[in-house]
């Protein structure tokens, strides 16, 4: 497996609908007109993933006063992700992408090195999709920690 394609500022966000942590799903074109912050983590419930959540968490609602809906997606099954959002309080989707095909789509799932060997995995992303579904922002390997922070001085919003 190579490395996946990147997605760009200005290129159209690949179209997802996913079962969510609740049994419901949630569909990309459902979101049009408002601004999305899609995540993508590796796993629910480890340490990274935990800090990463609850950072979202606790800049949710000024996230959301300025017109962002947050949705974080994983390969964790459904039954995970609800523990995961009883456990720490989540307050936003958690979407199930069991094959990868979403991620992969994003560019979120290939080949990437951890601890000096090359992989294949989830590759800790975010994107920014405006109200047109376009990509506003394609941001690879960023850290779990201080990230949410990076990205609200990133969007004005601090």
């Amino acid at each position: 497996m190579t490395a996946p394609a990147r997605l760009s500022p200005g290129d159209p966000a690949p179209e997802f609908t996913l079962p969510t942590d609740t049994g419901d799903q949630v569909t990309l074109a459902e979101l049009r007109g408002r601004k999305v912050i899609l995540y993508a983590y590796p796993a629910a419930m480890t340490p990274g993933c935990t800090k990463q959540a609850c950072d979202f968490r606790d800049s949710l609602a000024s996230l959301q006063a300025a017109g962002y809906e947050v949705i974080g997606i994983s390969p964790d099954k459904p039954e995970k992700l609800a523990k995961f959002r009883e456990r720490d309080a989540i307050t936003f989707p958690l979407v199930a992408d069991a094959d990868k095909a979403v991620l992969t789509a994003y560019g979120a799932y290939g080949e990437k090195q951890s601890y000096g060997r090359t992989v294949t995995g989830v590759i800790r992303s975010t994107f920014v999709i405006d109200e047109d579904g376009k990509i506003e922002r394609a941001l690879y390997n960023v850290k779990a920690t201080g990230h949410v922070a990076k990205l609200r001085r990133d969007l004005g919003l601090d």
